[in-house]
């Protein structure tokens, strides 16, 4: 039996199903809560408990600890409803974001190459078109499991029905080895959920933006870059790509012709272990050379939680207002059955 659940604060309830977490239930009622990473990993989207009970589900001790759990703390993503709640977000973050639902979507694989070391570009055509905004994710279903993995958009909002998505290679990853790397072809169907996430641009901003990312951490930042410029809503974009060799860039020549292309636009890839005739050293390490001082603008950061953290420190070093910093952190994902 379905359970109904009141945010404090907002109007109405929302019903969540048995199989359903809370944060997905909101989600598909177009009812906002905070969150980010979806899966239990960031704690973003703790809420505090005002009257019911929750299943708590597979809460990690380290974001979720017991003395939490017993002051009526919970993860949205991971608990589950044992009778009707009122609940309160611990996080306001992005509560004046546009509500884009969650829903369920079936597509075609049309290009899976291999676009640098241990790493695919993924394109599915949808059949019918996703609202997300620059930066949001959505989540694959693993057809032999039923494991959900989560893949932020390259593309800007603009291209709705396809889907781009750059796919690191994982050993003994259910997605990556098993899957993307391993059996699916061109042609193949596909099911996927979204959009998720609360990182990206949303509206215009008058401050210029510096946007950092590692890895395939440069998936959201392709396609924060593409929708701002398309639409006048920064009114500069200058972008770090961090490697640690020339063959972990992707997508050089694509941000060389834009830069030549929009003056507004300027790219600058970083290796660390490698000598070339580019920035060398840790992709934190060239922002912080080229800037004695960040204050007046605001980034956007993205890639492995290590790189961020280091990011974090050291824009806040160059002056940097910590409300004008944007994160995500790629994390590794816990198994997590979802429904087809």
């Amino acid at each position: 039996m379905d359970r109904l659940v009141t945010v404090a604060g907002q109007e109405g309830t929302f019903p969540v199903a048995p199989d359903r977490s809370v944060l997905e239930a909101a989600l598909r009622a177009n009812r906002w809560l905070p969150h980010a990473c979806s899966q239990g990993t960031c704690g973003t989207c703790k809420i505090r408990v005002l009257c019911g009970e929750v299943d708590h589900g597979p809460a990690d001790e380290t974001i979720l600890s017991a003395c939490e759990r017993d002051s009526g703390i919970a993860l949205a993503c991971q608990s589950k409803p044992l009778c009707d709640l009122t609940i309160s977000p611990l996080n306001d973050a992005g509560s004046d974001r546009p509500l884009r639902p969650l829903r369920d979507y079936a597509g075609t694989v049309r290009e899976l190459a291999d676009i640098a070391r241990g790493t695919r570009r993924l394109v599915i055509e949808l059949d019918e078109p996703m609202e997300f905004d620059a930066g949001q994710y959505a989540e694959l279903i693993v057809p032999s499991c039923g494991v959900a993995r989560q893949y932020s958009m390259a593309n800007p909002p603009s291209e709705s029905r396809m889907l781009e998505f750059h796919v690191r290679l994982t050993e003994g990853g259910i997605a990556t080895e098993g899957w993307i790397f391993n059996s699916l072809t061109v042609g193949d169907p596909v099911f996927l959920r979204g959009p998720l996430g609360q990182f990206g641009v949303v509206e215009a901003h008058p401050e210029p933006a510096i946007l950092i990312g590692g890895g395939t951490g440069l998936a959201p930042l392709k396609s924060i870059v593409r929708h701002a410029l398309d639409n006048d809503l920064l009114p500069a974009v200058r972008l770090y790509h961090g490697g640690r060799r020339s063959v972990d860039l992707y997508d050089v020549e694509y941000f060389r012709a834009l830069e030549v292309s929009d003056p507004r636009f300027s790219y600058r890839p970083v290796l660390s272990e490698e000598t070339w005739s580019g920035a060398m050293g840790m992709v934190t390490d060239a922002v912080v050379d080229d800037y004695p001082s960040c204050r007046g603008y605001r980034a956007y950061l993205c890639g492995p939680p290590a790189m961020v953290t280091a990011a974090v420190k050291a824009l806040k070093r160059r002056r940097m207002a910590p409300k004008a910093i944007a994160k995500e952190e790629f994390t590794v994902t816990p198994v997590a059955v979802v429904r087809v």
